[in-house]
């Protein structure tokens, strides 16, 4: 059975594109599940509401926990704006990889 800390450290290779940090330094991973029935639950978001990579993302997420992570039968994205993504939410050594501490 997958475990949610096998999903993290899977989703710490995911990055995107136009800033070098991974989605769960940079704050945008909110919730991660693992059912049951062997499939993960994510809930994420983007920096900006109308990020034109958002499809990317979100693959790039589903794509890496599917076939990254023993075990998973099947992965759900949850992509939601609520609340807002803020630096803030970035872990200390991502917001020092950007110049902000």
């Amino acid at each position: 059975m997958p475990t949610v800390k096998q999903v993290i450290e899977v989703l710490k290779n995911c990055y995107d594109p136009e800033i070098p940090v991974n989605v769960v330094d940079l704050g945008l991973i909110y919730d991660v599940q693992v059912r049951d029935d062997a499939s993960v639950y994510i809930k994420m978001t983007l920096t900006a509401p109308g990020c034109p990579i958002a499809r990317f993302l979100v693959e790039q997420v589903k794509e890496s926990v599917m076939y990254g992570v023993k075990g998973v039968r099947r992965v759900d994205v949850d992509l939601v704006f609520d609340p807002p993504w803020n630096p803030g939410m970035m872990s200390k050594e991502a917001r020092k990889m950007l110049g902000l501490e």
